[in-house]
């Protein structure tokens, strides 16, 4: 998943907006109160929110639309400050003793946002904002395509002018990146090739050279073209977005160059967070923030390698199931290379890939009402990702649907090489992304009433992507994986999820290097090649976030047992997943006592 979604996670992210303080009404009574604090936090999240033209955006307002996002050091520290203020607001008006059991968790979780704002903000600088897991290059140019609506002149003109605005992202960014240089923080060899590569392509075909109209080009001609306006005036708006690109956007991508150029040559190899400054306590902090727990980077490991021994043995029972005689790691190569696990490297193969993704979505529709109480209003749809951003962008993730209903949910997966791709994948990884995964976990909570909107757009990766990992198993519980093969893809999917464990690990801790992740990896899975060195490199650049999936997986699952033991007959898996689901993301030990709640209810 998901550096898309990272952008709808504001809490998440330094909390941004303007520095007035927020206003809320005395209120004497329980239920009044309960109705301040929401007041309350919905306009902290407002305050938050404008400092992001960019996520007002993803989020499907216009507001602030003709800008992009300030990328300077100084906006990170607005940012920090007003969060802090609203913090120390927030405690001086509202007494959790005093709130109803919701609002209660609302208050427990803007403090623990703040903190964990507070204590991550020194290391804001060692994250790069340019590497394998993308960069403005792409994010800009999606953001435009796929979010930015035209449906006006005037919107056409905000379109417009941030292309132009590009030019200042790259400056920042690049400026970002040479202080970051001279302090030691620079990317690994790995990166520097891909960024270049897809940002490349961004400014490729016209107006940048002869040929088809680049991407962006494509698109805005696309949307200036459905304005009902005249066609001088349309003319006109496709001759301003190609001066724009042609000037100030093209200068942007050409300090980006430069600055990769200029940096690459001081990358000395693929290190983990270990060997920055400060790096240990820099992982510990990254550990923390994506499992929501205190566990030490041993203590993950050592999970990590019991559970990637534990599926092997569910993996050596459908390799008897299928009657393949040889040893596992025989059969792991047999699923990556027989080509009746392949589809044709050609466009009609990647199109039936998308038919047949879509197909299992609709299988879990049909199931879904036998193992939930409520679905998400919202559509799921099911698209490849774009050309020009295959280079960079993960294997498989889910974009959030608008706040405005405007843009559905979407699994996205990318199929830059089809011989990479396997087809006993697809559904553990439609059941994933897409449902009962993401799509019934991230869209639902966007449709919750009466949480507060920091809740509704924010989350926790153990929580998020543990749901993720646990909807893989579930799907096999629903009947929507049609025979071994499926579930072998499961569970190599699952393996995958605690090799993370292992090599996040391994790398940020305990010094491996890129040549001993891969080994490990191609070991203990059936994963293509392309994924491995794919999926390396995404641990070596995006430290902890790794381990969120299989400790949060873990954490549901036990929850789940739990709850079967305490209630016995009285158990209905429709209600544990609606305890699960009907508060949104939450940190691990906080989902932890909402089941408790519900076991204590049910058991009456």
């Amino acid at each position: 998943m998901r550096r898309t979604l990272a952008l709808m996670l504001l809490p998440l992210l330094p909390l941004a907006g303007a520095a007035a303080p927020v206003q809320a009404p005395a209120a004497a009574q329980p239920g009044a109160q309960d109705a301040a604090l929401l007041q309350f936090l919905d306009a902290a999240f407002d305050a938050q929110l404008a400092l992001s033209p960019e996520s007002q955006t993803h989020l499907g307002f216009k507001t602030n639309n003709d800008r992009l996002d300030d990328y300077t050091d100084a906006a990170a520290t607005r940012a920090r400050d007003l969060a802090e203020q609203q913090l120390k607001q927030m405690r001086a008006r509202f007494k959790p003793d005093q709130l109803g059991e919701s609002a209660r968790v609302s208050f427990r979780l803007f403090e623990h946002e703040v903190e964990r704002g507070r204590e991550s903000f020194r290391f804001r600088k060692h994250r790069f904002p340019v590497s394998t897991n993308g960069s403005p290059a792409g994010d800009i140019p999606v953001l435009l395509i796929n979010n930015h609506k035209v449906d006006n002149v005037a919107d056409a003109q905000a379109y417009i002018a941030r292309i132009r605005d590009t030019e200042r992202v790259m400056r920042e960014v690049t400026a970002t990146m040479r202080e970051q240089a001279a302090a030691g923080i620079v990317p690994n060899k790995v990166n520097f090739a891909p960024a270049r590569a897809d940002a490349r392509k961004v400014i490729t075909g016209a107006p940048f050279d002869t040929g088809a109209d680049s991407t962006l080009l494509a698109d805005f001609r696309k949307k200036a073209a459905a304005l009902d306006a005249p066609a001088a005036t349309k003319q006109k708006l496709i001759a301003d977005a190609t001066a724009a690109l042609t000037g100030p956007f093209k200068r942007g991508y050409d300090l980006l160059f430069v600055a990769l150029d200029e940096i690459e040559p001081k990358s000395k190899g693929n290190f983990g967070a270990w060997s920055l400054p400060d790096g240990a306590a820099y992982y510990a902090d990254r550990l923390k923030s994506s499992t929501t727990t205190n566990l030490t980077a041993d203590q993950i490991h050592d999970i990590g390698l019991r559970q990637v021994a534990a599926i092997r043995q569910e993996m050596e029972a459908i390799k008897k199931e299928v009657g393949f005689t040889g040893t596992l790691e025989q059969f792991f190569q047999q699923i990556r290379t027989d080509p009746k696990f392949k589809y044709p490297n050609t466009e009609a193969g990647r199109e039936q890939y998308l038919t047949d993704a879509r197909a299992i979505i609709a299988s879990v529709m049909t199931a879904a009402p036998r193992y939930f109480r409520i679905l998400p209003k919202a559509p799921l749809e099911v698209r490849a990702v774009e050309k020009w951003r295959e280079g960079t962008a993960s294997t498989a993730f889910y974009n959030p649907p608008s706040a405005d209903g405007g843009r559905p949910g979407i699994y996205y997966v990318n199929l830059v090489d089809m011989n990479q791709t396997q087809k006993v994948q697809v559904a553990g990884i439609s059941a994933h992304e897409g449902a009962p995964g993401h799509h019934f976990q991230i869209a639902r909570q966007q449709e919750l009433a009466g949480i507060p909107k920091f809740r509704k757009f924010g989350g926790y990766g153990a929580y998020m992507e543990g749901w993720g990992l646990y909807s893989e198993r579930l799907a096999d519980e629903m009947g929507i994986y049609k025979d071994p093969y499926d579930r072998f893809g499961m569970l190599s999917l699952q393996v995958w999820r605690a090799i993370r464990l292992v090599l996040d690990t391994g790398i940020h801790a305990k010094r491996w290097d890129r040549d001993q992740a891969i080994a490990y990896f191609k070991n203990n899975s059936s994963v293509s090649d392309t994924d491995i060195a794919r999926e390396v490199d995404r641990y070596f650049n995006w430290p902890g976030q790794a381990t969120s999936y299989m400790i949060g997986q873990l954490k549901i699952a036990e929850l789940r047992q739990k709850a079967q033991k305490g209630l016995g007959t009285k158990f209905d898996i429709r209600d544990f997943h609606e305890a699960v689901l009907s508060q949104g993301a939450l940190p691990l030990d906080v989902l932890e006592e909402q089941v408790n709640r519900y076991i204590a209810t049910k058991r009456g």
